[in-house]
């Protein structure tokens, strides 16, 4: 008898690879043996499948089956195959018929029961089996809602392995998706009205907003820095639908999706703790690494509180990440790629006593200066704007003169970046912080007089080229604020002072 195949899909990164499934049966003494570079959790997998099948009231093969796992030399992991093995098992012993396994994807773990758990990843794994030519996909159930966001593929949820087999069978039918809504969950974002004071944070957090800048608030405790930076999230426009895929691809492979609404359609809001390792803010792990938080900020905002705390380590694994918008993460099972562009929030204390007051700091000037110093040169380099923030002088707002709320500052990011995009559109650039710094300098240059303030800062050693390059995009955001064509000198000296406000000792 020739040897049974089915489908499934090898997840590295956001990627996956189509995985044929082939089931022999021999001679010899009875037994399991699974080849194809399996780990540890799929060798297991032997006993699970052999016990669901069983307790699913189905005969095992009484003789020596082999699987194999093709691509051979490709590393495969985890239990997502047992669903396929127990089937093509079947199909091999003439179970079920073969043709039912044809351009069909099968995902999911089996309990010793026969239940089907679900696995994470099953949104990027059903839309690599589309793009290699499959035609429709079994999951758990529990994964159906995330599964039903893949169009041009028929998909269909089962609670067990029985279930599968009568549908296989033709005896049953499983259930598919519900038809998915066009309406826009958009996640509730704190308002601006809720800051104090603070205009020039506030002016700086519109810019950030408006550019896709990267930011970086200082100052004492309680002046709002948190508050800021929560409420970056409502003011940048909702993902589109396909920044929505890609956002959820990543959180499914992170297991924190939602089953009630698995489509995240608001830029993520990702805020770690400050005591985060490498690992879990770049990703990382054994055989093949997971993506970390500023993977599932993609397209979203990285805040991290008390930056100073973080550690040279872990702030400085940021950078690669920060210029090419996707971290590279080898590992012993081989090379992932996970995107990462986020904008960053970093907030800080002035000093580690970090009084109300800068006059009331008792800290040593060596101290402040090695506090200032956990913020290296090179990263700073790659923040745009850098806000000192006021100390709280009256909690009493003004009636007649309420600070704006967000839906205003809204309108007019939303208006700023839609003529950044008119603009950009024929590059493909989203925001003016997107734009490399050669178009900067050619396609677009300045006229000299504009940015002779920039020119004389590099002239004395205080501005680096990246820094110049900043400046120029913070200058064309302030611009589309200010509803010009082009920037002025008086707008690039204002990107200038951005990053005149670091902090210092």
């Amino acid at each position: 008898m020739p040897p049974a195949r089915a489908w499934s899909v090898a997840l590295f990164g956001v990627d996956g690879l189509l995985v044929e499934i082939e089931a022999d049966l021999g001679g010899g003494r009875p037994g399991v043996q699974i080849v194809g570079l399996p780990d540890t959790a799929l060798q297991q997998s032997k006993e699970r499948v052999r016990a669901a099948v069983c307790n699913s009231e189905e005969p095992w093969p009484d003789r020596k089956i082999t699987f194999a796992l093709s691509p051979a030399a490709l590393p495969k992991t985890g239990a997502g195959y047992d669903l396929a093995l127990a089937c093509v098992a079947l199909a091999a012993a003439a179970a079920i018929p073969q043709e039912a396994l044809d351009s069909t994807a099968l995902l999911g773990e089996l309990a010793l029961d026969g239940r089907l758990r679900t696995i994470r990843g099953v949104l990027p794994a059903l839309l690599a089996a589309r793009r290699a030519g499959i035609r429709r996909a079994v999951v758990p159930s529990p994964a159906l809602p995330e599964a039903g966001l893949v169009s041009d593929l028929d998909v269909y949820g089962a609670d067990t392995l029985a279930e599968v087999l009568r549908w296989l069978r033709g005896e049953a039918d499983l259930p598919t998706p519900k038809p998915t809504t066009t309406t826009t969950q958009t996640t509730p974002c704190p308002d601006l009205t809720d800051v104090v004071g603070q205009p020039e944070a506030r002016w700086a957090l519109e810019v950030a907003a408006a550019g896709g800048h990267h930011l970086l608030l200082v100052g004492p405790p309680g002046t709002g820095k948190t508050m800021l930076a929560e409420r970056l999230a409502g003011l940048v426009p909702p993902l589109t639908g396909e920044q929505s895929l890609e956002v959820t691809a990543i959180h499914s492979l992170a297991g924190t999706l939602s089953a009630d609404s698995p489509l995240i359609t608001s830029p993520p809001f990702i805020a770690p703790h400050h005591s985060i390792s490498v690992a879990g803010l770049i990703g990382g792990g054994s055989g093949l690494a997971k993506p970390g938080a500023i993977s599932t900020a993609h397209h979203g905002v990285l805040f991290i509180d008390e930056v100073g705390e973080l550690g040279p380590q872990r702030l400085e694994s940021m950078r690669t990440a920060l210029e090419q918008g996707e971290v590279r993460l080898a590992r012993r099972d081989g090379l992932v790629r996970y995107p990462a562009q986020f904008q960053l929030v970093l907030a800080t204390n002035p000093c580690p006593c970090a009084p109300p007051r800068d006059s009331e700091c008792i800290c040593q000037s060596s101290a402040r200066r090695r506090y200032a110093a956990r913020l290296s040169g090179p990263l700073m380099d790659r923040v745009d704007l850098q806000v000192r923030m006021r100390p709280l002088s009256h909690m009493h707002v003004d009636p007649d003169n309420p600070p704006e709320n967000t839906a205003t500052v809204r309108h007019r990011v939303l208006a700023a970046r839609a003529r950044a995009q008119h603009r950009w559109s024929q590059h493909g650039w989203p925001n003016n912080a997107a734009v490399p710094g050669p178009a900067l300098h050619r396609e677009y240059a300045l006229p000299k007089p504009t940015t002779a303030l920039l020119d004389r800062s590099l002239a004395h050693g205080v501005l680096t080229g990246r820094g110049a390059d900043r400046c120029l995009r913070v200058a064309w955001t302030l611009s589309d604020l200010d509803q010009s064509d082009r920037p002025t000198a008086d707008h690039v000296a204002a990107a200038l002072e951005f990053r005149d406000r670091a902090p210092r000792p």
